[in-house]
């Protein structure tokens, strides 16, 4: 099932299958590939089994949003401790609370989530938000291939603003409403920008 919807400057990408996702060569990255951005999370905070697994796929992820983005001549982005608590918590909600929307369930515009977590300062604010799913698991390589073929993902991507990004994964057992009792890997990808 792939589902697309574009609403104005965030942008949804839904890719789901009932099979079971193959094992690729890329589905587990190299350490030195992921080195630039473990330095960010430390010795106490490097998780364990599933959820290591997931810091590894979130890392995987960045570092494949920077390979797209260096190989166009743009700036690297930068993990943001903001941003990534922003996309944890929504990748969160819509596993436990079955939607997939930017959204918040009450209505409030992704934004407003977001600023909770990576708040405006004196000057200039601007964020965007990427959100995938797929069952049962997903790899790096695939959310970022998928966005990469999508032109409103595409532009999120490839925004010349951004400076900074938080990557939120998370893995449901029979996640309910949207995700239809599937288990599913939810990903949320919020950019941002503040001077």
């Amino acid at each position: 099932m792939r589902t697309l919807v574009a609403l104005g400057a965030l942008s949804v990408l839904v890719f789901g299958s009932a099979q079971q996702a193959s094992a690729h060569p890329d589905a587990h990255p190299s350490r030195e590939r992921l080195a630039p951005f473990l330095k960010h999370v430390g010795p106490r905070a490097r998780p364990t089994g599933a959820r290591s697994a997931l810091r590894v796929l979130e890392l995987d992820i960045v570092a494949r949003i920077n390979d797209q983005r260096t190989e166009r001549g743009l700036r690297p982005l930068r993990l943001s401790r903001g941003l990534t608590a922003a996309a944890s918590y929504h990748s969160r909600q819509m596993g436990s609370l079955g939607f997939f929307e930017h959204e918040s369930p009450n209505g409030a515009p992704f934004w407003r989530r977001i600023q909770r977590f990576y708040p405006v300062h004196r000057g200039y604010w601007s964020v965007g938000e990427n959100l995938f799913w797929e069952s049962p698991e997903t790899t790096a390589r695939s959310a970022v291939h998928e966005w990469m073929d999508s032109p409103p993902h595409r532009q999120n991507i490839l925004t010349r603003e951004w400076r900074e990004i938080g990557i939120g994964a998370v893995h449901v057992e029979a996640a309910r409403g949207a995700f239809g009792g599937r288990t599913v890997t939810i990903v949320t990808a919020d950019f941002g920008v503040r001077r």
